[in-house]
């Protein structure tokens, strides 16, 4: 036994000297005399082991080929049989990802050609594919190493494979005219698409790269090809502000004048958003006007299509059709602002992603304004949106209804009695709550995901957050009816949280119960709850003050907690009936918990009732009694409230 403790601690020291020595010998020098000498003299199987041995993720194959240590990888080839394809930890500086791979994809991405020449004369898999799926010769493209690229193609390697998103060789090569000649010369696939449908040449356009975007015209790329969004090439450039790359499609490529207008029309909207270039914006405006103007159809210029419904949120403005309209803005920097969001969601659709970006960053910008009305109306648009294009349990969704919420609750803590509306609470509220149970029974189904239970999660939290903004926004009677009969249908439903199955009461009562967002550069939490008034709404519309959560706790067990410990709370839970004496899944009872706080003001006397006791007297000596048979039903569930 000491001898093989002996001789496998021996085989750490001089696995963890053959890394070193891969890591820091100079790139043409050899492993050291002794340390060659040692392992020379052991068996096959020995050597095996120490060179398979890994540190940080990686064996020492993989780091000499990282390093470029020819010599090496091949002494750890032919003398100590590594294994070829033997995967280990690379990090790419560039984006810092980080990715599992082989030893000759490692040397690829590298740039180490005399390591790649060693590797596949040994038999290394030319096509071995990384965690992402992709090829050493796609991450090599991504770095434009021109002689490994050139080395790899003529030694087989798969120009066509792309990696599990459909990022294909000429895909990663748009940043060198030089490559994507190269690769097309090859036979790249110039219309390959990825999973967003992307070509290489939407990646080209979106990179502002003019010249490679005329390579790929010139062989035939096909600028009508649409991506996941409906963007086309030109509706691209127009989004990514690349002017000259537009005036190129334009010049180079036949497009209708509704189009042509449409794409003007568009680019002027980004050149105000992007760049708040107003000038070149007007510019671009000015020119969709003259093509239509130019296009007339019995005098009429060219329509504008859809025509969009007028809305509150953008002051029931149309767009403008006369150069007259135009000029008339020209100085009014948010009727402008309208202009573009109007133009955007036409163009666009309303649930294209760069509609939505503008919708958010737009009502950011009114928010820094300290313009909190317009900030909600934009970002209630774009929650509208949302829910009706991906649910509630989109990651996109929740982000966008906890910037909404949180800048509602702050408003309303700072606010002059004027922001957030009472009329935009119940309507959010609605939105939200209106999809709880239907999104409950779809987490229910398999495969239900963590992010999906905790947008779920989030989403109850952001509704019982709209209760207390209907609390402290309904001040007419009018309105506090409406909240009461509004929270009332929502206790109905009885919807929980998805993680622990915590009530709307169980979260009301909780100091945890916060929601926060990373739209805001600095992300402070406001703690409304426990909150007293919302807490009393919810048990005048029924909610069950004895629900039990996944840990067999009922509110008053969350409420009696120190750091949710409150007088008045503690007596309004226990006023509704709720039991002192209920054990949770760890034994503990409000009672015991409550008592032992020093701040307790409530007498527990007035709230332990006879049938509590016997109750208690049933659980301790195990009394056996039988539903409808020993005990009513209403004094069954009674019992069931004392058992752990």
């Amino acid at each position: 036994m000491l001898n093989m403790y002996t001789s496998q601690r021996k085989l750490s020291i001089v696995s963890h000297d053959l890394i070193e020595q891969c890591k820091y010998v100079a790139p043409a020098a050899h492993l050291t005399l002794a340390l060659r000498s040692w392992i020379e003299k052991q068996k096959i199987k020995v050597r095996k082991e120490i060179v398979s041995r890994v540190e940080g993720g990686c064996a020492p194959l993989f780091i000499a080929c990282k390093r470029g240590h020819v010599k090496i990888v091949e002494y750890l080839i032919t003398v100590c049989h590594a294994d070829i394809e033997q995967r280990g930890r690379y990090e790419v500086p560039s984006d810092q990802s980080v990715h599992c791979a082989t030893p000759l994809w490692c040397a690829a991405v590298s740039g180490k050609l005399s390591v790649i020449k060693c590797l596949i004369s040994h038999g290394a898999d030319i096509n071995a594919v990384s965690d992402s799926g992709s090829t050493p010769l796609r991450s090599a493209c991504f770095m434009t190493h021109m002689d490994v690229i050139s080395y790899l193609v003529e030694n087989g390697a798969d120009i066509l494979k792309a990696n599990y998103n459909g990022g294909t060789c000429l895909i990663n090569s748009v940043q060198s005219v030089e490559l994507c000649t190269f690769l097309l010369n090859h036979g790249a696939d110039v219309n390959a698409t990825d999973i967003q449908n992307k070509t290489a040449l939407h990646y080209a356009i979106q990179e502002h790269r003019l010249e490679t975007t005329k390579l790929f015209l010139e062989h035939n790329a096909d600028p009508h090809l649409r991506s996941r969004y409906n963007d086309d090439a030109l509706q691209t450039a127009c989004l990514k502000g690349t002017i000259e790359i537009f005036d190129y499609l334009v010049e180079k490529v036949s497009y209708s004048p509704e189009r042509l207008a449409d794409a003007n029309e568009l680019m002027g909207s980004t050149c105000f958003d992007d760049n708040h270039d107003i000038q070149r914006a007007l510019k671009y405006w000015r020119a969709a006007i003259e093509i239509r103007n130019n296009n007339a159809i019995f005098g009429v210029p060219l329509p504008k299509r859809p025509v969009l419904p007028k809305r509150d949120i953008y002051k029931n403005a149309t767009e403008f059709t006369t150069l007259e309209e135009l000029n008339a803005i020209a100085l009014d920097l948010d009727a402008m602002r309208i202009q573009s969001l109007l133009i955007c969601e036409r163009i666009l659709g309303p649930h294209h992603k760069d509609t939505l970006l503008r919708l958010m960053f737009r009502g950011a910008a009114y928010a820094e304004a300290f313009r909190y009305q317009n900030c909600i109306d934009l970002w209630h648009r774009a929650l509208e949106i949302r829910v009706e294009k991906d649910t509630i349990l989109h990651a996109d969704t929740c982000f966008t209804a906890q910037a909404l919420l949180r800048l509602m609750v702050e408003s309303n803590e700072n606010r002059d009695k004027e922001e957030p509306r009472f009329c935009d609470v119940v309507a959010i509220f609605k939105l939200l709550s209106s999809q709880l149970t239907e999104t409950k029974e779809l987490l229910e189904k398999r495969p239900v995901y963590k992010r999906q239970l905790d947008n779920y999660e989030r989403i109850l939290k952001g509704v019982t957050h709209l209760i207390y903004l209907l609390v402290e926004t309904g001040t007419s009677d009018d309105q506090k009816a409406l909240t009461k009969q509004l929270v009332y249908d929502l206790v109905k439903q009885n919807p929980r949280s998805a993680c622990k199955e915590d009530t709307l009461l169980h979260l009301c009562v909780s100091k945890m119960n916060t929601i926060s967002s990373t739209y805001f550069a600095t992300d402070s939490t406001h703690t409304i709850f426990p909150h007293l008034e919302v807490v009393k709404l919810l048990l005048e519309c029924g909610a069950n003050v004895n629900a039990r959560n996944e840990w067999r706790s009922t509110p008053l067990h969350i409420a009696s907690k120190p750091f949710n410990f409150q007088n008045a709370l503690i007596k309004l839970l226990l006023d509704y009936d709720a039991h002192l004496d209920t054990p949770n899944r760890t034994g503990e009872t409000p009672v015991r918990l409550i008592s032992s706080n020093v701040t307790n003001r409530v007498n527990l006397v007035n709230y332990i009732s006879l049938r509590c006791c016997a109750a208690q007297a049933i659980q301790k000596y195990g009394i056996r009694c039988r539903r409808r048979i020993d005990l009513p039903d209403t004094l069954f569930q009674f019992l069931e409230l004392h058992k752990e």
